[in-house]
């Protein structure tokens, strides 16, 4: 099953569609829509974030990119949830900038509360996988050890989505084809199987430091095949099995507006 949520007839819903692409909301009503339709705004798919997790050169190919050595123990920072849209949302280039680049990542959103959970344990504790773009604006970093404000917790710069996949229909999330295109050419080519820490690593890991919650969201990192991104550019980063999740990057005087 899968599960997202969306603004349709100017209501917000938590909607679910089967195999047979029967799409209901999670009062039982029944949707005749289009999914592709401009009818739908996709919105972030946790209805009610908590901490978010990210993961820092998760993936040995895109450290050798990048000339870090491979962590020896997981590079986690957080991030918020003023970060999140949605799928066919607008991110923003902002000013003076001269490298911004997208990472399609593989999220694990958290079902159920736990603390000191142990590694065979851990996928009881995920309630589904979804898809995020956690851009990135270099000129800022200093080291993937400290991913800054500037960096990584501007509006908009994560989005996320369309769906969460429930985890059961999801047999081995260590093997799944990743991919990105920008404005429809293929410029990263990867697979889960190449994370430096999997899924349930990384839940023990974090949970004996902290409670893990329902709604928390753990970004696993992404592979090699990084490229800059400039306002006008469409991002699609794409995962095996889970969904594709579209983004329009446009500049930051569009993206604020009158707030500019």
């Amino acid at each position: 099953m899968r599960h997202a949520r969306i603004v349709f007839d100017g209501r917000e819903l938590d909607i679910d569609i089967d195999a047979n692409d029967r799409i209901t909301t999670s009062e039982g009503e029944v949707l005749d829509v289009a999914l592709d339709s401009d009818q739908i705004t996709w919105l972030p798919p946790v209805k009610e974030p908590g901490t978010i997790f990210a993961l820092g050169i998760n993936y040995a190919d895109h450290a050798t990119e990048l000339a870090f050595e491979p962590p020896k123990e997981p590079l986690i920072f957080i991030k918020h949830a003023n970060t999140l849209t949605g799928h066919k949302q607008v991110s923003y280039r902002p000013d003076g900038i001269e490298y911004q680049h997208y990472e399609c990542e593989l999220v694990a959103v958290i079902g159920k509360t736990g603390k000191n959970i142990k590694r065979e344990d851990a996928l009881d504790y995920v309630a589904g996988y979804t898809v995020c773009n956690d851009f990135a604006i270099r000129d800022y970093l200093e080291n993937y050890y400290r991913p800054n404000l500037r960096v990584k917790s501007r509006d908009s710069l994560l989005p996320m989505g369309p769906w969460i996949v429930d985890t059961a229909d999801i047999p081995n999330a260590n093997a799944l084809k990743l991919t990105t295109t920008v404005n429809g050419k293929l410029t990263q080519d990867g697979s889960t199987k190449d994370m430096i820490f999997d899924v349930p690593f990384v839940i023990e890991y974090l949970s004996k430091v902290m409670t893990l919650n329902p709604g928390d969201m753990i970004c696993t990192g992404t592979p090699h095949g990084i490229v800059d991104c400039q306002p006008g550019d469409t991002i699609v980063c794409s995962i095996e099995d889970v969904c594709s999740l579209e983004t329009r990057m446009v500049s930051e005087q569009e993206y604020y507006g009158d707030k500019y």
